[in-house]
């Protein structure tokens, strides 16, 4: 390089390239600070009617205060078998006992729950489901949060059982992966290894039940929140976590647009959660907030809610 061409630069307001200042010596740089991170650990299983329940808060706190912390989701397992089950409880001892408990975390969340499955075509265990999720993770964390989310709509509110072959393949594809074969690894001694890790984990952090959030810093301290909580709650416990009494920064809420983009569906309580919205607010909101044509608004079991794309 000949001394013509040291300390060029292109200047970054003019556009003109020409010799730089000199800057010699050390200088303080105003940059804005690392963040201190948290590691969240959600313990959940997918047929946990509690975790659906938190789903439009979860997703709120993982939006806005999500730059604070790592989240990590755990299969807790929760149902291997019917064969010797029982959950006393919540009176639940046989498939049919399922459905009366639904209902009633259906109507008290107005996240929508069916049950009826339970009747005809129940769930005999949610391992299956559990391992494909795992399987997925392996490839891609993102797609196995999707999946989960797929599997949760599929089960509850469309009254599908996640764990038949045939229904866990359909929702695999739908992802754009193959579904046979994710589903095949899942059911092998590989799927059931990838489980068994997660399991060792959720009696580490010393869970009993779900949804279980444990948040730890990088002092190895940590707090547990047990059962689904306000948003405040999860952002209070950051806040003690990360040993803090000043206002969390939190990023703004994403444009229903988008969100509906990344979610394809979307519940009332869900929008009324992320955007401070009374009921009464939400197709007003929806309707100002989305293109005519590129959205669907529906209703199930009382609640509305509104799908991505046009009306076929």
């Amino acid at each position: 390089m000949t001394d013509e061409m040291n300390n060029m630069i292109c200047d970054l307001e003019t556009g003109i390239c020409g010799p730089g200042e000199a800057q010699p010596g050390l200088q303080a740089f105003e940059l804005p600070k690392t963040t201190p991170k948290v590691d969240v650990y959600y313990v959940t299983d997918p047929i946990c009617s509690h975790c659906w329940a938190l789903e439009p808060v979860l997703r709120r706190f993982a939006k806005q205060y999500g730059r604070h912390f790592r989240l990590h989701t755990v299969m807790g397992g929760l149902l291997e078998s019917w064969n010797g089950f029982a959950d006393v409880k919540n009176g639940i001892s046989s498939p049919a006992d399922v459905a009366g408990h639904w209902r009633e975390v259906g109507e008290r969340s107005r996240m929508p729950i069916d049950g009826t499955l339970w009747h005809d075509d129940p769930v005999q265990s949610s391992f299956t489901p559990s391992r494909v999720f795992k399987v997925i993770q392996q490839q891609d964390a993102q797609l196995a949060l999707t999946f989960l989310r797929r599997a949760r709509e599929a089960v509850f509110a469309f009254n599908r059982n996640i764990g038949s072959e045939a229904v866990l393949t359909d929702l695999v594809d739908a992802l754009g992966l193959n579904g046979h074969k994710i589903v095949a690894r899942a059911n092998s001694a590989y799927g059931q290894e990838l489980l068994s890790q997660d399991f060792a984990l959720t009696r580490s952090l010393g869970v009993r039940g779900f949804p279980t959030i444990i948040m730890v810093n990088e002092k190895n301290e940590g707090l547990k929140l047990v059962g689904a909580r306000s948003l405040q709650e999860y952002v209070d416990g950051l806040k003690q976590v990360l040993d803090t009494n000043d206002a969390l920064e939190a990023d703004r809420q994403p444009a229903l647009g988008e969100l509906l983009g990344s979610e394809q569906l979307l519940f009332s309580r869900e929008i009324e959660e992320m955007y401070d919205l009374e009921p009464a607010d939400v197709a007003q909101f929806i309707e100002a907030n989305l293109a005519e044509g590129s959205y669907q608004l529906r209703e199930l079991l009382g609640e509305s809610y509104v799908h991505g794309g046009s009306a076929a």
